[in-house]
């Protein structure tokens, strides 16, 4: 085709967005911080004990599948070495592999929340021009729900640093003689609120944008659709695992890729949809993940990928991202 209405475009133009495999359910056995691994060994065991029920209970719950098929479930636990290092890879997995086979659990997949921010270079090789930081690519995908009567006052979420699910209250008025309807304060809104609102305005990072520190719950968003197998960057796949088998951990964080597959026979890292078994406390954490993950933009082609796949196996998914998520938080965890 040719003349003034013909559009040439390099193929190099349009990335291809890699597919990747997909499990039925990514079941997160757990997410404890440095000073949790300081307890001790105890500590571990009372964690993975705890979580063993909920864990078979997550499983039974996938099945049965169409024609007979058993589901494909993976494992796997982040270890927050971001916000601080206690202990060294060498030291701390190994108890933590050991507690959970105690409990009867294996850990297929184990990942660094560090890697949530930015991987470090597999060791032995130079970090790559092109290294993908996926904190970053998410916070470039976010697109800020308007809220109803918005009046656009209140900076981005790109400047700001904060993300929420509706109406804050006004920041700046007008004195009270020249407001409509003569009052001088305003509750904030949940956008589709149900009756009544439950309001959450979520911290992303803090701090100047060349020394960002990304919240937890920021990095628990990435996490999430990592394990779902939406995040691309550059038509590529993020954060895929690196097979540790057999080796020694190391005794640096950075030297230990963001996500290892521990388990050789282990079902793909990535899922359909998660479940994560997690302390009490990351219960306002995890609603925060909700908000952000409302409002990421997923590529198009990483959403057709999953719909067409698990159409064929019989088992749709969500249309939304957000209900492909799941939680147990059990009493005394």
């Amino acid at each position: 085709m040719s003349g003034p209405g013909a559009v040439f475009r390099e193929t190099s133009a349009e990335p291809r967005t890699e597919a990747v495999p997909f499990s039925h359910l990514s079941l997160e056995l757990g997410h404890l911080y440095m000073e949790d691994f300081a307890e001790g060994p105890d500590r571990l065991r009372r964690h993975f004990a705890a979580v063993r029920p909920w864990a078979d209970a997550a499983r039974a719950a996938v099945g049965p599948l169409p024609a007979g098929r058993r589901p494909r479930i993976s494992t796997c636990f982040l270890i927050d070495d971001y916000f601080s290092r206690l202990s060294t890879p060498a030291e701390l997995i190994p108890p933590l592999l050991a507690a959970a086979a105690e409990a009867g659990l294996t850990v297929d997949y184990l990942a660094r929340e560090s890697g949530c921010a930015a991987p470090a270079p597999l060791p032995g090789r130079p970090a790559p021009r092109d290294r993908v930081e996926p904190a970053e690519a998410v916070l470039h995908r976010l697109v800020e729900s308007p809220p109803p009567g918005g009046n656009g006052f209140r900076p981005p979420v790109s400047r700001t640093g904060w993300l929420t699910n509706g109406r804050r209250t006004p920041t700046r008025r007008t004195s009270a003689a020249l407001d409509a309807d003569g009052a001088v304060w305003t509750p904030p809104s949940e956008t589709g609120a149900r009756g009544h609102s439950v309001f959450m305005d979520v911290e992303l990072w803090n701090g100047p944008e060349d020394t960002r520190v990304w919240s937890c719950a920021f990095l628990a968003s990435v996490w999430q659709l990592v394990r779902l197998g939406l995040l691309r960057q550059d038509g590529r796949a993020v954060l895929t695992p690196v097979p540790w088998d057999d080796r020694d951990f190391p005794a640096d964080w950075d030297a230990l890729p963001a996500v290892v597959r521990l388990n050789p026979l282990a079902a793909p890292f990535t899922a359909y949809a998660t479940c994560s078994v997690l302390p009490a406390r990351f219960l306002p954490v995890e609603h925060a993940v909700r908000v952000v993950l409302d409002q990421v933009h997923v590529e198009a082609e990483a959403l057709r990928q999953v719909a067409e796949r698990s159409a064929q196996e019989g088992t749709p998914v969500p249309a939304g991202v957000v209900d492909r998520t799941s939680y147990v938080f059990p009493p005394g965890l």
